[in-house]
């Protein structure tokens, strides 16, 4: 199987876990893309669904396949919302934004019930942290944002370039205004820790650690889908 034949595969999966008349979150990405086309199919065949894009991408895609769509001021609890992974460890901590979507994404998640992230197997890593995290900031001031996010970095045991988000020469900016900064950390030492810090700076927006928000994750393998539980704490 092919990469993308693996990401539809996880994203196919996830397909046994909704029913007509829920309310979905629809999460952006490679992955979650071939979910999205799933539900549309869902949709054509008389699916009731309502659902919330967490990015313009996913937004344009979905009323491309005629699903019907509300915001969270309209519909402010979700049932499911699935979504993809940069990677995940075996206690679905996840690092996400790779594709700039982190903080509605972020959003989406946390107004759902439940989270189901899925992925193919490469995305499951026993430490996080290969992934760049990705870091969304407001634009004024970012050089002293960016001191503040090594402060915190050397706070909670970690070291790592940061380096500003381009795109065809100019700086990356996401669907909401911001901009991203990639911290190519390697290790990820005290997950929990870091998110802390990184979430009390003033500037960072929010972050690409997604903690005790995924219940279920979807992975595909080449010997079929594995199913991973967050343990309740």
């Amino acid at each position: 199987m092919s990469l993308d034949d693996l990401k539809k595969a996880a994203a196919l999966a996830a397909i046994a876990h909704i029913s007509s008349g829920m309310k979905l979150g629809l999460g952006t990405g490679s992955t979650a893309k071939h979910f999205v086309d799933a539900v549309g199919e869902k949709v054509k065949e008389g699916w009731d669904l309502v659902c919330v894009p967490t990015s313009e991408a996913t937004r344009k895609q979905a009323e491309g396949l005629g699903i019907r769509l509300t915001t969270l001021d309209e519909t402010p609890v979700l049932d499911v919302t699935v979504d993809g992974a940069d990677e995940l460890d075996s206690d679905l901590r996840l690092i996400k934004g790779g594709g700039g979507a982190l903080l509605r994404e972020k959003i989406v998640a946390s107004s759902s019930r439940k989270m189901i992230v899925i992925a193919d197997d490469s995305k499951k890593v026993a430490t996080l942290g290969k992934f760049p995290l990705p870091v969304e900031v407001v634009p004024f001031g970012l050089k002293a944002t960016g001191v503040k996010i090594e402060q915190a970095f050397a706070w909670s045991g970690n070291k790592g370039p940061i380096t500003l988000r381009m795109r065809d020469g100019k700086p990356y900016v996401t669907d909401n205004g911001n901009v991203i900064l990639d911290c190519a950390l390697g290790r990820i030492e005290n997950v929990e820790k870091l998110a802390a810090a990184l979430s009390s700076i003033p500037g960072v927006v929010d972050h690409g650690l997604f903690i005790g928000m995924a219940s279920l994750a979807l992975i595909a393998t080449a010997h079929g889908i594995q199913e991973l539980r967050r343990q309740a704490s």
